[in-house]
């Protein structure tokens, strides 16, 4: 619904009305104000800051602003009072020529809300312009024989303003002759005519002077005056005539300068110079005078200037021709300027955003642009559009403004910067068209946790590595930007054999190089198992696991290690045993020794590196046995000594070696008499050992002796033995052994039998053990060893003999074995000798 409008008092001290108080109305989001031309800079038009609902202030917090489209801005807004204020004085004649309306329109953007209002603003004409001849004085040519009561034109004047300001009336200065007749014509204007009062007389007066007057109705009217000179000349009764009361003509606004438009013609029947005709425009103003040209002999009319639609489409010309004497006729030339599309839309960005966050909903507003075409009909409708693909879409909203809105949710990731393109195209032939690009920035939320490239990581690092090595470097890669994509890295807490996992690795959190803080050995830590984390920078911080599996290679630092036979630690002597009877290919004995590196570090392999008897033994490549390579001769020594070396296949290969002594001999008796010849080292403790094994090995034949004996007796008489062995008993204790078995027994038993001996240094007591059966494929073993059953020598071998219940019966063929060779040790102490 309109609001009232209200019009000023109109004060007549200075000759213009200002109109004090504003139009204004508000329907659908337009505003309406009046103010009259000719004002000064800053004049008030209005309270658009009331009218927007608003307070002064509010104007530059809210972002008030003008909407320009590249014309003169006219008006202002004064962000003090909140009104509207001319920007500099308005010329309404300039404005709008002589329209009956005139009316600015223009737009006023809330920035805050993004909305706009339409604003017309009316210019009052006020009386700023007196009626105008065009020229200061006109000669009228009057035959002297004209009757009372003829008529003769009168030049018009012209007022650019309207309404009451406009041309009113014509006054002529008193005489004699003439008087003065106004016609009011079909278009509105007046016409005044000379009319002739009484018959003239040229010998009386030949020249009258009279003066005609222009005024205005404003209420400072203001007039204009030329002089009119009326010159009486000799008869000229035919005035000239055109052949159409107006023409009609419509030229193209894109017409090239100097083409003719159209001819006028008018003729006068008259003959010599009263009948030539010459034609001229009436009423000439500036803007016509600029853009036409009327040939007064031709009476043709051409383009000066540039003609432009949308500056006038319509241009009303007079047109008048008088021959020679002067009589004179009117005309009117009506020229319809067409349009053509010769202007292409204007895009004018009135609010614009030049980020906009990923996350942001459909629907939200990008930019608000107004779009002009100043051609009309067709050739000035506009359509807007941009590209399909894009995720946006455009919105018309008041008038020709679009909105550029969002149409789907964004993403950064895959689209970091639009650069829009606005088409305007007008519906002319052919259409022209208008780009205008916006730029768009997605701005980064973080959305994107890091992301590894595999799954899970394998690292290898061989052992024995420096520390701090580094090992493996991880990258996780997150698609967002600056601190979202700013990835740190981490390890999970966790611990290995009771210790931290950060004791044992540690990860570069800027670089993700994964270090080694110790120097792992393969025999202690096979493997870790790691979680590494990678984490942003963003708010809040997103994370990601990857499971990383460090493997540490063995690598060969570690010698084998030789089981069987053991390095003595308590100053022993190790002996194996092998009869002369033995064939080629006799188990000796086997060397059993171990890596504890793992795989072609470990495996072993066996040489014999040195033997007293080259070409006597020879050792198992892969399984360290010693076996005799040909049979043994009576000349081979009872002592040989071997040195066999075990080596692993690691790079480089580590080796072990171990010497073995070796006793030739097919009894006890033979090892014992050949033990003289043995070479015993010459310290003091390798002389008591040599001494210790001679007394036991004498010892120990002497108890097996005697246990032989008594097994014999028993079968014989039971009741008889007891006695026997008492006697006996009383008779060893000062009779050297040698003298109770005789060596050819003990032989004979020797060589159905064979035993293992264990000779040994530094022991409680001497034991002759008797293991269980060897097989050549076999190594002996300590707890068979310890299971055989000892004859005791010394102190036991006394209780024997004091009680014989006390010695154990033991069947033959626990003694049995079925190979030869046997090992064992024998032991006493210096203070049993």
């Amino acid at each position: 619904m309109a609001a009232p409008l209200y019009r000023p008092a109109c004060s007549r001290l200075v000759g213009i009305c200002l109109l004090l108080g504003a139009l204004w109305e508000i329907r659908a989001e337009q505003i309406r104000y009046s103010v009259p031309e000719e004002l000064e800079k800053g004049s008030f038009v209005g309270n658009i800051a009331k009218d927007l609902g608003l307070e002064p202030p509010e104007l530059a917090e809210r972002g008030v602003r003008i909407v320009s489209r590249g014309r003169t801005q006219l008006f202002a807004l004064n962000p003090r009072s909140g009104s509207l204020v001319t920007a500099g004085r308005i010329d309404r004649e300039e404005l709008c020529d002589r329209s009956p309306k005139c009316v600015v329109s223009l737009e006023i953007l809330l920035e805050d809300k993004v909305k706009i209002f339409g604003v017309e603003v009316e210019i009052i004409d006020v009386n700023d312009n007196a009626p105008n001849f065009g020229t200061e004085q006109r000669e009228i040519k009057v035959a002297e024989y004209e009757s009372p009561g003829t008529r003769f034109p009168l030049p018009e004047a012209f007022d650019p303003d309207v309404g009451v300001n406009s041309l009113q009336g014509y006054q002529l200065s008193s005489n004699a002759y003439f008087s003065l007749d106004v016609q009011n014509g079909a278009d509105g204007i007046k016409y005044p005519e000379l009319v002739l009062e009484r018959a003239l007389d040229r010998e009386e007066e030949a020249v009258h002077h009279l003066v005609l007057t222009a005024f205005d109705g404003g209420d400072l009217a203001r007039s204009g005056t030329t002089r009119i000179h009326v010159t009486l000349v000799d008869t000229n009764d035919n005035a000239p005539l055109f052949t159409q009361p107006e023409y009609h003509v419509s030229v193209r606004e894109n017409e090239p300068v100097g083409s003719r438009i159209l001819t006028v013609k008018a003729t006068d029947p008259d003959e010599g110079a009263n009948g030539e005709v010459t034609y001229s425009f009436r009423k000439v103003r500036d803007k016509i005078s600029q853009l036409f040209q009327l040939n007064s002999v031709t009476g043709d009319i051409t383009i000066l200037e540039d003609l432009d639609y949308e500056d006038s489409g319509f241009y009303d010309i007079d047109v008048e021709a008088h021959d020679g004497p002067g009589l004179r006729a009117r005309s009117k030339v009506l020229v319809t300027v067409l349009d053509v599309n010769d202007n292409a839309p204007e895009v004018t960005v009135t609010s614009l955003t030049s980020s906009i966050q990923e996350t942001s909903s459909p629907g939200t507003v990008i930019a608000l642009f107004n779009v002009h075409d100043s051609d009309s009909g067709e050739n000035g409708l506009v359509t807007c559009s941009i590209p399909n693909n894009l995720p946006f879409t455009l919105e018309k909203t008041y008038g020709n403004y679009y909105r550029l809105l969002t149409h789907r949710a964004l993403d950064r990731e895959e689209v970091s910067e639009y650069n829009i393109t606005v088409m305007a195209t007008d519906h002319g032939t052919p259409p022209l068209s208008t780009e205008t690009h916006i730029s768009l920035k997605v701005a980064d939320i973080n959305d994107n946790p890091p992301a590894f490239p595999h799954a899970s990581y394998s690292a290898y690092l061989p052992e024995n590595n420096p520390r701090g090595a580094s090992f493996l470097s991880i990258t996780a890669q997150d698609p967002d930007s600056i601190e979202n994509a700013r990835v740190t890295y981490s390890l999970a807490e966790g611990t290995l054999q009771g210790e931290p996992l950060s004791s044992y690795v540690s990860i570069n959190s800027d670089t993700g190089v994964l270090y080694a803080l110790r120097s792992f050995d393969y025999e202690q830590v096979r493997d870790l198992q790691l979680l590494v984390t990678a984490s942003d920078s963003g708010d809040p911080p997103l994370s990601s696991n990857v499971s990383l599996s460090l493997f540490v290679l063995d690598q060969n630092d570690n010698a084998p290690e030789i089981l069987y036979p053991s390095l003595p630690t308590d100053g022993s002597t190790g002996v194996e045993l092998a009869p002369r009877s033995a064939e080629p290919g006799y188990l000796v004995t086997k060397v059993v020794a171990v890596d504890r590196d793992s795989g072609q570090n470990a495996w072993l392999s066996y040489r014999l590196l040195k033997a007293s008897e080259p070409g006597l033994f020879v050792v198992g490549l892969h399984t360290g046995e010693v076996r005799t390579a040909r049979a043994l001769l009576d000349r081979d020594a009872l002592k040989q000594s071997l040195v066999v070396a075990v080596q692993d296949h690691g790079q480089p290969p580590l080796s072990a070696t171990v010497t073995l002594t070796v006793a030739v001999a097919n009894s006890i008796p033979d090892v014992l008499a050949d033990l003289g010849s043995l070479e015993i080292p010459s310290t003091p403790e390798a002389s008591d050992l040599t001494l210790y094994l001679v007394v036991a090995v004498a010892a120990v034949s002497c108890v097996f002796l005697a246990f032989v004996i008594i097994l014999l007796a028993l079968r014989l008489r039971r009741w008889h033995t007891s006695r026997l062995l008492q006697a006996s008993g009383g008779g060893l204790a000062g009779v050297p052994t040698s003298h109770v078995l005789g060596v050819d027994g003990v032989q004979a038993f020797l060589q159905t039998y064979s035993h293992e001996v264990c000779l040994t240094a530094d022991s409680g007591k001497s034991h002759l053990i008797f293991p269980q059966p060897n097989y050549a494929d076999t190594l002996i073993s300590q707890e068979s060893c310890e299971k055989s059953e000892p004859l005791l020598i010394t102190q036991d071998l006394l209780k024997i003999k004091e009680d014989p219940n006390l010695l154990q019966y033991k069947p033959l063929e626990q003694f049995h074995g079925k190979t030869p060779g046997r090992r064992c040790r024998l032991k006493e102490e210096q203070e049993d000798v």
